[in-house]
């Protein structure tokens, strides 16, 4: 039986076609609210919302490749919203990659396309989010850290410096954006495991 918690509610989540975006997805879906299931992967995608709709939810698929430039991001945002009948109550900044090189083996490219998809594309997608949230009274926004920004590990300098960037930008947003009615917060999970086929080993995936 669907929850009510999210009744009449509307949720963009970004990177929720796999793992933790689309337990999210699934999580809101089962409370009610009417979720943008989105991602590159169309066909990951459409399994996504048909799991949700056979479940009693409500979900659409809008396809996106959040590269970091603000022209995608604007995009998604302005799709998501006629999608969702002009509004988006809830945002959650989840979309992000994952290379772990070392300081010394990461070149200008790599460095670039990290920080353009962690924390670029959701900072011009909050941009283009909060004016709404706010003229319709306004919404929530959440961010996704991860447990490395506040812990040693001998690899993975420059994902964990995103992700201290997103918490960084969360404490920033919330003093912003919290007169306007706009509540943000950051979840910071530690090490997720993906699902797995049957007689198979668990592989570890960090956030």
């Amino acid at each position: 039986m669907l929850g009510q918690r999210l009744r009449h509610k509307t949720a963009l989540i970004t990177g929720s076609t796999s793992n933790i975006g689309q337990a999210i997805a699934e999580a809101f879906a089962a409370e009610g609210a009417h979720v943008i299931v989105s991602g590159r992967n169309a066909e990951r995608g459409a399994e996504v919302v048909a799991g949700i709709r056979a479940a009693g939810g409500r979900a659409d698929f809008v396809a996106a490749d959040l590269d970091g430039t603000a022209a995608a991001s604007r995009d998604l945002a302005d799709r998501a919203r006629a999608t969702l009948g002009g509004r988006i109550d809830i945002l959650v900044n989840n979309a992000g990659v994952y290379p772990a090189p070392a300081t010394t083996a990461t070149d200008e490219e790599t460095f670039d396309h990290v920080y353009g998809v962690n924390v670029k594309a959701p900072f011009f997608l909050t941009a283009a989010v909060a004016p709404t949230m706010t003229e319709a009274g306004g919404g929530t926004i959440i961010n996704l850290g991860s447990w490395v920004a506040r812990l040693s590990v001998p690899l993975g300098a420059l994902y964990s410096s995103t992700k201290g960037a997103m918490e960084t930008l969360t404490r920033a947003w919330a003093a912003e954006f919290g007169p306007r009615g706009i509540r943000v917060n950051a979840i910071s999970p530690g090490v997720i495991l993906p699902p797995t086929p049957p007689g198979t080993t668990p592989t570890r995936a960090r956030r």
